[in-house]
C-alpha cells in the first residue's frame, strides 16, 4: 500500500478507523443537540428526526469547504512534527485520536453536552506541548500559537454568545408570537401545532447543516493529518493544481513583500521577509518545468508543502504587522496571492469528505437519546418549550454559520447548550436553571482542554518510547 511496510499499513487503517469512531462519536454526541428539540417537542418522530439530521449533516460536510479542516491541521506545524521517523507521527496521531476519543464516549455516557471540538483542540495542544519535553530544539516550534490563539477565541465567545443572543430572540418571539401555547410545556405524546413543526423542523435542519459544515470538516481534518504524517509524499501536495500557476503566486507574492520599506523591520519582521524569500527561491528552482506533483521526486514533495506553508504565513505575518508600510491595493493584492497559493497545500480528496460524511450521519442515527433528556429536561427547572427550542437552535445555527464562513472551528454542543441556558433565564432569571446540571455542564466545559492536554501528552510520550 503506497509503498508502506505491513506493520506501518496496518498502523494507518488502524489510525484511519480511529478517525471514523471519533467521527461517529461526533454524530451521536453533538448533533443529537440538533435532534433534541423535535423529538423532545413531539414535531417529530425519533428514527424520522436523526434520519433527517443526518442526511443534512451528510450534505454539510460534502458543501462545506475545507477551511476548518486547514484550520485543525495548522494548529500543529506538520512541516516540524513530520520528522524522517514516520513513526513519530503514528505516535502523535495515535494519542490524539485515543485521548478526543475517550473523553467524547466518557461524557457522552454520562449524558453531558460536552464539547467534540474542545476535545479535538486540547488533544492537539497536548501532543504540540509534549513536544518541550523531547530531546532537542523541536518543541520551541510545536505548536501554532498564533492559531490556536484564534480558535481559542472562537471557542470562550461561543457559549456566552448563544447565551445572551437566546434571550434576545426569546424577548423577540414574546414581542410577535402571543400564542401561550408557544410558551408552555410540550404535552407527551401530543404534537405541536404545524406553523411550531415546521419553525422546528427548520431550524433542526439549519442547525443540522451547519454542524456538517463545521464539525464535519473537523473529521476531515484529522484524515488530512493522518495522511501526511504517514504519507507525507502522497498528500502533501494536491496533484490536480498546475505548479507553474502556484509559482506565478508566489513569485508576485516576494515581489510585492520586497517593494516594502524594510527601514523600520525589527527582528520578527526579518525573519518573515527572508523566509518568504527563501523558500520562493526553493519552490521555483524545484518547480522549474515541472507541471504538477507526480513529476515532483516523492522526497521533494513535503519540502514543497514546507515552502508553501512557509511563504503564506510569513507574508500573512508580515501582512499584519505595523511595521510594514504597504499600499491598500498591494495588501488586496497579496491576499488573494495567499489564498491562491494554500490551493496546493490545502485540499482533501472526494473520498475523504464522503467518508467523513458517511461516518458522521451514521453515528447521528444510533446514540442520541441520552443528550436528548439533558438539552429537554435537565437544564431548567422547567421543561424546555417550543420557544425555547426554537430561539436556542436558531442560535446555534447563526454562531455555527458565522464560524463557517471565517473558518473558524466552533462548538455546537456549547452553542445550543448555552442557548437552552439562555432561553430558560429569559422566562424566569437565573432561578429557572437546575444548579446540578449546570455545575456538570460546566465542569465539563472547564475540564475538557486540561483532560484532554494532559491525556493526549502522556499517550503521545508513551507511543514515542514504544514506536
Amino acid at each position: 500500500m503506497f509503498g508502506l511496510t505491513t506493520g506501518l499499513a496496518i498502523l494507518l487503517i488502524a489510525c484511519l478507523l480511529l478517525a471514523c469512531i471519533f467521527e461517529f462519536i461526533n454524530g451521536f454526541h453533538d448533533t443529537a443537540n440538533a435532534v433534541a428539540t423535535v423529538i423532545y417537542t413531539n414535531s417529530m418522530k425519533p428514527t424520522a428526526a436523526v434520519i433527517y439530521s443526518g442526511c443534512l449533516n451528510f450534505l454539510g460536510v460534502l458543501t462545506g469547504g475545507i477551511g476548518v479542516a486547514m484550520g485543525i491541521v495548522n494548529l500543529l506545524p506538520m512541516e516540524v512534527l513530520v520528522d524522517s521517523n514516520v513513526y513519530h507521527g503514528v505516535a502523535m496521531i495515535l494519542a490524539l485520536l485515543l485521548s478526543a476519543i475517550i473523553w467524547n464516549f466518557g461524557t457522552w455516557y454520562f449524558g453531558l453536552p460536552a464539547s467534540s471540538s474542545h476535545t479535538l483542540i486540547g488533544s492537539i495542544l497536548g501532543i504540540g506541548l509534549a513536544f518541550y519535553f523531547l530531546p532537542g530544539t523541536i518543541g520551541g516550534n510545536a505548536v501554532n500559537w498564533d492559531k490556536a490563539k484564534d480558535t481559542g477565541w472562537a471557542l470562550l465567545i461561543s457559549p456566552f454568545a448563544g447565551f445572551a443572543a437566546a434571550i434576545v430572540i426569546m424577548f423577540v418571539f414574546k414581542r410577535f408570537v402571543k400564542n401561550d401555547l408557544f410558551y408552555k410545556e410540550p404535552i407527551p405524546g401530543k404534537k405541536p401545532p404545524l406553523p411550531t413543526r415546521i419553525l422546528l423542523w427548520f431550524t433542526c435542519g439549519l442547525v443540522s447543516f451547519f454542524h456538517g459544515q463545521n464539525d464535519g470538516q473537523k473529521g476531515v481534518g484529522l484524515i488530512m493529518m493522518i495522511l501526511i504524517a504517514i504519507m507525507p509524499a502522497y498528500f502533501s501536495l494536491d496533484k490536480n493544481i498546475s505548479l507553474q500557476s502556484i509559482n506565478t503566486n508566489v513569485i508576485v507574492i516576494e515581489k510585492l513583500i520586497s517593494t516594502t520599506d524594510t527601514s523600520q523591520f525589527g527582528k520578527e519582521e526579518f525573519k518573515n521577509f527572508n523566509s518568504v524569500k527563501k523558500h520562493t527561491q526553493h519552490f521555483s528552482a524545484t518547480t522549474l518545468g515541472k507541471t504538477n506533483a507526480e513529476a515532483i521526486g516523492e522526497a521533494d514533495r513535503f519540502e514543497l508543502r514546507k515552502d508553501i506553508v512557509k511563504i503564506t504565513k510569513g507574508a500573512e505575518k508580515l501582512l499584519k504587522s505595523e511595521n510594514v508600510a504597504i499600499s491598500k491595493a498591494d495588501a488586496t493584492l497579496l491576499k488573494k496571492e495567499i489564498s491562491s497559493a494554500k490551493k496546493l497545500v490545502e485540499f482533501a480528496p472526494n473520498w475523504v469528505i464522503i467518508l467523513i460524511s458517511i461516518c458522521l450521519g451514521l453515528g447521528t442515527m444510533i446514540g442520541w437519546k441520552r443528550i436528548v433528556k439533558t438539552i429537554g429536561e435537565k437544564i431548567g427547572k422547567q421543561h424546555m418549550s417550543y420557544a425555547q427550542g426554537a430561539s436556542a437552535e436558531i442560535v446555534a445555527a447563526i454562531g455555527i454559520g458565522i464560524a463557517t464562513a471565517y473558518k473558524a472551528p466552533v462548538s455546537t454542543t456549547h452553542m445550543l447548550s448555552s442557548g437552552i441556558m439562555g432561553s430558560m433565564v429569559a422566562k424566569k432569571g437565573l432561578k429557572n436553571l437546575q444548579r446540578g446540571t449546570i455545575t456538570n455542564i460546566l465542569l465539563a466545559w472547564v475540564l475538557t482542554l486540561p483532560v484532554t492536554i494532559l491525556l493526549s501528552g502522556g499517550l503521545f510520550l508513551l507511543f514515542r518510547a514504544i514506536l
